[in-house]
């Protein structure tokens, strides 16, 4: 039974080595910590996600905003819907498609996610710090190459 049990903890153990695991392991600390801040605005991690690119963007169909979060479309309906019944964004018909709905903050959103950046900004001067500046740079180097490795958009 002892054998069974140490050869069960030494494959757990080996788990936590996978590169894979430390990736997520280190993505799951940080939304965890991004929840956190950003519940003081009543805001999800995906909702500040989709109010950050429409403010990069001044607005956006619903379809863009998925494809820049990484989330199908059907979820991203549902963080828009979210976020207009909380007043943060407004829809309106496209100009150039009939069918298409583009967001755009509202007032209030502007100045929500203004607030929310800072507080997720310091979620991720926290994590900086950790980091010297070659540290930082050699690590993000090293993470834009595993996103390359496994065929994601450069």
């Amino acid at each position: 039974m002892a054998t069974g049990s140490h050869s069960r903890s030494e494959g757990f153990d080996q788990l936590n080595l996978r590169l894979g695991q430390v990736i997520k392991r280190a993505e799951q600390a940080l939304i965890t910590e991004k929840s956190k801040a950003l519940r003081q605005f009543g805001l999800t991690v995906p909702q500040y996600a989709a109010l950050m690119i429409l403010a990069r963007s001044g607005g956006a169909s619903g379809a863009t905003v998925a494809r820049e979060c990484m989330v199908t479309p059907q979820t991203m309906s549902t963080i828009l819907n979210n976020l207009e019944q909380k007043g943060l964004i407004e829809r309106e018909t496209s100009h150039l498609h009939a069918k298409v709905l583009v967001a755009k903050l509202s007032r209030s959103g502007r100045a929500l996610t203004r607030k929310a950046d800072k507080a997720a900004l310091e979620v991720e001067q926290r994590l900086s710090s950790e980091f010297s500046e070659t540290e930082e740079s050699q690590l993000r180097e090293l993470l834009e190459r595993a996103v390359k490795a496994l065929g994601g958009q450069d």
